[in-house]
């Protein structure tokens, strides 16, 4: 019988693509062409490196028909520097690099340190390439600081992913020609709307003002009485001073977007633009581009038009005052803006209008918590905020949404390429799997072969009641494909759309600007002809395809590019694959970021979860797997998992149609929602993993428990659970064994030098041994089936 691998490749068949390291020191191989990965043995790994680009022949296959290979040649290495530590061990110096898919510490000659210390967070260049017999060599480039320095977990992460973080000379120069305010010149051609009340709303910490709003009544038809509101959405313009094939535009175009971490931003533009000249700052005049709506009492956009104008914002306002001031338009906020409260009373009519449209339409609309990571003046976290969408935050939605359709009906209609902003629903896979979840749940709720956004909202609506309500809206969401950037216009899904663009967000968006060059073409009745970049490399190590190769290639880790034939429009070959080029590599660099972001919360959460180690929390499962649970603390908003080693005496299965795991003996589940109590017991620095340790179900806190949902457990604790030792004193007990031990290893003999050198020392950090619970675990079998869960257990994380 075939195996679905053998489908794409057969025995003794070549194939070039890029090695995926893994900590435990295998790796798979990505072809450039074909979606089966071809597993790389230890041995074979012992000769590349992660991101290493190779030729591999397909020697045998495994029970389950996935290939394993030989690599045959080393087409490309990887010229990025890699980020590590620097360690001084047995004479040597070497770096234990930050990304563990590297596998191999690399030796650095004593001269080659550029006398960075031990311990220290460092860039090292490969001089010597890895072979079977010997680790790799490099140099230190770059001495970033030390490992606790502010701020280094974002330089680390900046090189992590590649994030260009430095704009070129040329780029600098350029932005430093460009003028303090508007010339005279710039306004020409321009309609002049300084007079009108637009005014930006945006979060208290934002720098870089994109949008203004202003609405006021309006009338249509005959009516004498309003009937309709005039909605005015002015969008920064961008396009006036970054010009394709400027340097500004290389850069801009190398980033894609801006990059958004706690405390800093790392800009698509230099600070003059994004803060500056292009920034609609408050009583100063800027260029826009302007959507200009009239909007019915249904909500539905009756008429538009675009054209470019002159603004001056008459208010800065944050959302929260914003939201202050439609909660009580006689408080103290509403006084001091007493000019401008009648417009916002309009803008906010023109919401709710809008916002019925949204709900005819059956957009979908989940009630997610987002969180906010506040940091102290060392950059370390000082708390975990949710964010609260207020009246103001759904608004400007709104207001953004209106203009992002008018844009994309613009464009379509014109028949002009464009950069479409697409969101398909459920692929056959997800549709399956969340049409037996439903089932398995019993609700009379289905979906139908072809699934509607109205029948995902209507699910969320009919469910939002339920105590499991966040369980399943979390399957309804995690079915959904994600969001990416395609010349083929193939709808959005989840706002329900049949066509979309952002539009809105030309300062930290290159799509965005793309969009405002093509309407700025169809309103001077020319064709913008896209043409890539000249001396952009693309970091983006997920690319299947180089610029000009097979068009509808996807990118590695991105979704297919949507195919149906009324999305098409007819192309000649060589623009169509420009704009697919550009599609994909502005789609993968949206991920880079997203995850470059995710790494540096997972950096602070970690070190955030150091300083609790041993402390008891209560927590809800968010995801059930068939390796444990994951839990977001109460208070804390901080994820970690439960191995499945820590449930308790017994057997569990993973319940994929419910999406929990169950005891075989007690019969126990555990699925999305399940309360929990957990004590923190280890936290890895380098794999930004924090792992828990289950101390019984539900999240009541037992007597004595210490404020705030934690206590403090120590060793000698007894049987009712009193006493408060702290974490870092019981941590001091905990390494004053270990070091007892250690002697003790050395004494008995040269076994004692076993473990890991170096890489883990400081940066895995443990808690004390829970005491057993369910199931009448002893202390000494945890403790054997935790160690087991370490060596092996975590992979599938």
């Amino acid at each position: 019988m075939t195996t679905p691998s053998q489908n794409f490749v057969n025995l003794m068949s070549e194939v070039v693509g890029t090695v995926q390291g893994h900590r435990d020191g295998h790796g798979f191989v990505q072809p450039d062409e074909g979606d089966v990965s071809i597993y790389l043995s230890p041995q074979e790994m012992r000769s590349v490196m992660h991101r290493d680009r190779v030729k591999v022949r397909v020697v045998r296959f495994d029970r389950r028909g996935r290939p394993e290979g030989l690599v045959l040649e080393i087409v490309e290495r990887k010229k990025t520097p890699i980020i590590g530590r620097l360690l001084h061990e047995g004479g040597a110096w070497l770096v234990a690099p930050e990304d563990r898919r590297f596998g191999r510490d690399i030796l650095i000659p004593a001269k080659a340190t550029a006398n960075a210390e031990p311990g220290q967070v460092v860039a090292v260049e490969l001089t010597e390439a890895p072979s079977l017999s010997a680790q790799p060599v490099g140099r230190v480039t770059e001495v970033l600081g030390g490992i606790d320095d502010p701020g280094m977990e974002i330089e680390i992460a900046v090189r992590k992913y590649e994030v260009p973080h430095k704009f070129s000379d040329d780029t600098l120069a350029q932005a430093a020609k460009l003028p303090e305010k508007l010339r005279a010149s710039d306004k020409k051609g321009r309609i002049d709307l300084t007079d009108v009340p637009l005014v930006t709303i945006d979060g208290e910490d934002a720098r870089d003002f994109d949008d203004a709003v202003y609405c006021q009544p309006a009338s249509i038809g005959r009516s004498k009485a309003p009937n309709a509101w005039r909605l005015l959405v002015a969008i920064a313009d961008v396009s006036h001073y970054v010009k394709p094939g400027d340097p500004l535009d290389r850069d801009a175009y190398e980033r894609a977007t801006s990059v958004y971490f706690p405390r800093r931003v790392i800009p698509m533009l230099p600070e003059k633009l994004s803060n500056g000249l292009c920034s609609l700052n408050p009583e100063v005049e800027r260029l826009s581009m302007v959507c200009d709506m009239l909007v019915t009492q249904e909500g539905e956009v009756h008429a538009y038009q675009f054209y470019p104008a002159v603004i001056n914002s008459h208010a800065r306002f944050t959302y929260t005052e914003v939201a202050a001031i439609l909660g009580n338009t006689r408080g103290p906020e509403a006084q001091k803006r007493g000019e401008l409260v009648t417009h916002l009373l309009h803008l906010h009519e023109v919401y709710r209008a809008l916002l019925k449209s949204r709900s005819g339409r059956g957009a979908v609309d989940f009630d997610t918590t987002e969180t906010q990571i506040v940091c102290d003046d060392n950059g370390k976290i000082a708390k975990i905020v949710p964010r609260v969408r207020t009246e103001a935050h759904r608004l400007i939605e709104e207001a953004m949404l209106a203009a992002n359709v008018c844009s994309a009906d613009f464009i379509s209609r014109a028949k002009h390429p464009s950069l479409y902003r697409v969101h398909e629903g459920p692929t056959p896979e997800k549709r399956s799997l969340l049409k037996n979840y439903l089932k398995a749940l019993g609700l009379g709720l289905s979906l139908g072969e072809e699934p509607t956004p109205g029948e995902f909202q209507a699910i969320a609506q009919a469910t939002k009641d339920r105590p499991d309500a966040t369980q399943i809206h979390t399957m309804l969401l995690r079915s959904m494909q994600q969001a990416m950037y395609t010349p083929i216009n193939s709808g959005h899904f989840g706002l329900a759309y049949e066509a979309y663009t952002h539009f809105t967000s030309p300062i930290r968006r290159y799509p965005d600007l793309l969009v405002h060059r093509v309407i700025k073409a169809l309103l001077g009745s020319a064709r913008y002809g896209l043409k890539v970049p000249e001396g952009v490399i693309s970091s983006v190590s997920t690319f299947k395809r180089k610029p000009g190769g097979k068009p509808g290639a996807p990118a590695k880790g991105l979704p297919a590019a949507p195919t149906k034939a009324a999305a098409r429009i007819k192309l000649p070959p060589q623009e169509l694959a420009a704009w697919e080029t550009v599609g994909i590599h502005c789609s993968a660099n949206e991920r880079r970021a997203d995850e470059a972001s995710r790494d540096v919360e997972a950096w602070l959460k970690c070190m955030f979860m150091r300083e609790r180690l041993g402390e008891e929390y209560g927590g809800t499962v968010t995801a059930a797997t068939s390796f444990g649970l994951f839990v977001q603390l109460d208070g804390l908003y901080v994820e970690g998992l439960i191995h499945i080693t820590e449930l308790g005496g017994e057997y569990y299965r993973f319940d994929e149609a419910r999406q929990e795991l169950r005891g075989e003996r007690t019969g126990v589940r555990y699925s999305i929602g399940s309360r929990v109590r957990i004590q923190v017991s280890r936290v890895d620095l380098d794999t930004r993993k924090i792992d828990f340790r289950m101390v019984r179900e539900g999240a009541e806190p037992r007597p004595g428990a210490a404020p705030g949902g934690a206590r403090r457990k120590g060793r000698g604790a007894d049987a009712n659970w009193p006493g408060d030792v702290s974490a870092q004193e019981e941590l001091a007990d905990i390494q004053d064994a270990d070091r007892e031990a250690k002697r003790g290893g050395k004494a008995a003999g040269r076994g004692g030098k076993a473990g890991s050198k170096g890489r883990d020392r400081g940066v895995v950090v443990e808690a004390a041994p829970v005491r057993a619970t369910s199931g009448g675990r002893g202390s000494s079998k945890a403790a054997g089936k935790k160690a087991v869960a370490r060596k092996g257990g975590k992979g599938k994380r």
